[in-house]
């Protein structure tokens, strides 16, 4: 292989007073922002419909099992087309206005935070709804008889519970979403997977671009490994899988 690396591009001038490295850092707080936010949508929004589907109305049960097919059966790229391109001419037309003449970083990271969001949130459903049914009915009902409302019963007793229960799948979705923030890339937001094209296009240097990029998520998903272990040994509970 005769391709001579030069890390030192990274630092040459770019344009308004940045470097090339500045546009790869900017393209990592994209990714952490866009990750985060996310994944708060997701958590929210999961639980919430998680929680319906163990219920004993057959209205919201339905209703949340809906959303999971919709979700889960639709790939996500094409999620986020329908996201950027079609739903905002849903709208009533003054925000749909609204949106479409929005500054343009301010539109793709709203459409990508919320299909990314939305997206996870169908699969974190389905890891709550399994949580509930994994404890045992006993615990519900001695909550019911002590005199605890239903929604006191989820609050207090099943839920905490069951977030100790799934929390490694958890782990795995969290790390997902910051993966899979890169199909954000597709409607123009530079995130870091983006940057990283575009460096190669300014740069000549594909090959210090994309490692750099790769280290980047890695970086990424190594902190957040590092967090939720940390987060999981605080909160494990004797009697359970990996408790003490």
């Amino acid at each position: 292989m005769n391709y001579q690396f030069d890390w030192g591009a990274f630092f040459a001038p770019a344009m308004a007073g940045q470097t090339y490295f500045d546009w790869l850092l900017s393209g990592l707080k994209i990714t952490v922002m866009l990750g985060l936010s996310a994944w708060v949508v997701a958590l929210v929004v999961g639980s919430v419909l998680g929680i319906m589907r163990t219920l004993q109305n057959p209205w919201l049960t339905g209703v949340a099992a809906a959303y999971v097919e919709i979700f889960r059966n639709i790939p996500l790229l094409v999620q986020l087309f329908i996201w950027y391109f079609v739903f905002p001419e849903l709208l009533p037309q003054t925000l749909g206005h609204a949106i479409k003449t929005a500054p343009p970083l301010v539109q793709q990271f709203i459409v990508a935070w919320l299909c990314l969001g939305l997206f996870t949130a169908a699969r974190i459903c389905e890891q709550v709804r399994s949580g509930l049914n994994s404890l045992p009915v006993g615990q519900k009902n001695a909550a019911l008889a002590m005199g605890l409302t239903l929604a006191q019963t989820y609050r207090y007793v099943l839920i905490p519970r069951t977030f100790r229960v799934i929390f490694p799948p958890l782990t795995s979705e969290f790390l997902n979403i910051f993966k899979n923030s890169a199909v954000a890339s597709t409607i123009g937001l530079l995130e870091l997977a983006a940057q990283g094209r575009q460096l190669v296009d300014y740069m000549a240097r594909p090959y210090e671009s994309f490692i750099a990029v790769t280290l980047l998520y890695l970086l990424i998903n190594v902190t957040v490994m590092a967090g939720m272990r940390w987060l999981e040994k605080r909160i494990r509970m004797p009697g359970y899988i990996g408790g003490k």
